[in-house]
């Protein structure tokens, strides 16, 4: 009597697309007929058992497993939950199979996402008594920016950096090509081993399911008797960020006590990271952009009706305002601004007994520049 309901049953499935046989098989298993009996009837029936396989396979694992494998391979890999659950599924569920796919098929799909705007991302810092290294890791989207494994990257690449030879430069800008041939170290449980930059960020790339670049840096250094100071702003943890003020101070007197130019250096690269300077000092704004900027206001005061000498007194005074917004030294000090960053310098250098200098600043954003149309 069984026998003729399963002949009945197979009979009827055998006229459905095969997705209704394998459902119909799944039930007649649960009811306790063996798969040797399902395997009998696809043999004397017209359908490709090869297109069976890969579902044949995964009824076997039970879906509690199913779903600690998935759970597993993506705490290994970080990758998007549904390339682990396909990966998983072509391998036939074995875990380390599907981790080398992943792998394999992560770099293709990282080459084609290359051409996606990766505007997002962090910034990391470097840095020993003389230098400091910023670099930029950029991404699709702050999600992104937040997994351990593209936050590790980055540390990675600045320490890189900063380790690598001295450019022989108090401030040095590079491109990616400075460091995308060198090798580095990594010691993550997602990634290990020893490998190129740029075999790095095209794997974390693949974890991640995003366009990731490394995209700019620099390094600063002072050689006199002095410090490099830095502030990261939004920070997920130390070292990283998403803005980044840094300068040098240099005290003329070799015995002057450098904890309080850090101090005092830390605040000033705070500053710098709100106010956005553009010149260190009044010397070196440009004669066109002085020009440019007196031509502006020179027409605006024309508008006002006042005579020829009140007219001249406003564009002074309005070139002052002018110098106090993009000059550092000139700038108000946003910690007090009833002084600005030069009586700032000049206080510390009676607090140490020895005059201080700003040597360099540098300000980085994530992103800037880059056009996310």
């Amino acid at each position: 009597m069984s026998q003729n309901i399963v002949r009945m049953a197979w009979s009827q499935s055998a006229r459905k697309p095969m997705i209704g046989l394998l459902f119909r098989a799944q039930q007649h298993a649960a009811r306790g007929y063996s798969y040797s009996a399902f395997q009998a009837h696809l043999s004397s029936s017209n359908v490709d058992q090869s297109a069976t396989l890969l579902r044949r396979f995964s009824s076997e694992v039970p879906a509690s497993e199913q779903m600690n494998l998935i759970k597993q391979l993506r705490e290994r890999t970080s990758a998007p939950i549904k390339d682990v659950k396909s990966s998983l599924v072509s391998c036939n569920w074995d875990i380390d199979a599907a981790q080398k796919d992943l792998r394999k098929r992560g770099v293709v799909l990282a080459a084609k996402k290359s051409s996606r705007t990766a505007a997002e991302g962090l910034l990391a810092i470097a840095q020993d008594e003389k230098r400091a290294a910023v670099v930029e890791l950029n991404c699709e989207t702050d999600f992104v920016a937040r997994n351990d494994v593209f936050q590790y990257l980055a540390s990675s690449l600045a320490k890189l950096a900063l380790s690598a030879r001295d450019p022989g430069e108090l401030v040095f800008p590079f491109g990616p090509d400075y460091l995308e041939n060198l090798n580095v170290n990594l010691d993550h449980p997602k990634l290990s081993g020893e490998t190129t930059v740029q075999s790095a960020v095209t794997e974390v790339a693949a974890m991640v399911g995003e366009n990731v670049k490394f995209r700019r840096g620099f390094i600063m250094s002072t050689t006199a008797h002095g410090v490099v100071c830095s502030y990261m702003h939004t920070c997920p943890q130390p070292g990283l960020g998403r803005l980044a003020g840094l300068i040098t101070l240099e005290a003329e007197d070799s015995n002057a006590p450098l904890d309080a130019l850090q101090r005092v250096g830390k605040s000033i690269a705070m500053h710098i990271v709100a106010t956005k300077p553009l010149f260190l000092s009044k010397e070196l704004v440009s004669a066109s952009a002085v020009e440019n900027e007196r031509d502006i206001l020179r027409t605006q005061a024309e508008s006002s009706g006042k005579s020829q000498m009140a007219m001249e007194k406003m564009v002074e005074g309005r070139l002052r305002k002018y110098f106090e917004e993009v000059v550092l030294l000139e700038q108000k000090y946003v910690v007090n601004d009833s002084t600005n960053i030069k009586s700032v310098l000049n206080d510390l250098s009676k607090e140490v007994g020895s005059k201080v200098t700003l040597g360099n600043f540098a300000r980085m954003e994530v992103g800037e520049g880059v056009s996310k149309a």
